[in-house]
């Protein structure tokens, strides 16, 4: 591909996840009010945060692929983002404890005049955690900036009994289906 590819993120885990797919990127982080009116199903939230993020940076990067992403964590259908502090971290993992819930990554193409938005929803059910368990991870500061305050991919991993869909969706960025849906783009 010859145009220049923006990643409208900055997170390290889609930048390196991205290189699935490309070998060079920019990464331009999108400032934006990521709030979404509660009127939204929490489910449909992650992608319009993408597209928010998307066409801001679409708007500086006219001639660019522009990526946008956002990812949820949906449990008893409330979207948990990222969380506010260690108590709000550890309401989380309770409530995640022994339990399914959806992670949902919401993502948007802009490229010139063409938009391509999409979700992909990965199940991942958690083993019952103890207080000990809960305490050890909120110690290590891995659950700070992780949407339902985990990180798959670190520690919160000997959590996760099983995944139904995407490992790299619950990371951040579904690299297969992504890439399918460049190709469409183009």
């Amino acid at each position: 591909m010859k145009n220049e590819v923006v990643l409208a993120s900055a997170s390290p885990r889609r930048q390196e996840l991205l290189k699935n797919i490309f070998d060079e990127f920019k990464i331009v982080p999108a400032d934006i009010d990521e709030n979404i009116s509660e009127n939204i199903d929490a489910e449909l939230r992650p992608e319009k945060i993408a597209e928010k993020k998307a066409a801001h940076i679409a708007k500086q990067y006219p001639e660019s692929l522009v990526i946008g992403c956002d990812t949820a964590v949906i449990c008893d259908r409330e979207m948990l983002g990222k969380p506010k502090d260690k108590a709000d971290a550890e309401r989380m993992l309770r409530m995640l404890s022994g339990r399914s819930h959806k992670v949902i990554t919401g993502n948007c193409l802009i490229f010139r005049e063409k938009k391509l938005c999409f979700s992909v929803v990965t199940e991942v059910v958690f083993y019952p955690l103890s207080d000990s368990d809960i305490d050890s991870y909120l110690a290590i500061d891995e659950w700070k900036d992780k949407a339902g305050a985990y990180g798959i991919q670190g520690k919160a991993g000997l959590f996760v009994e099983k995944i139904n869909g995407d490992y790299n969706n619950v990371v951040g960025l579904p690299c297969a289906e992504l890439n399918r849906k460049i190709k469409e783009m183009y």
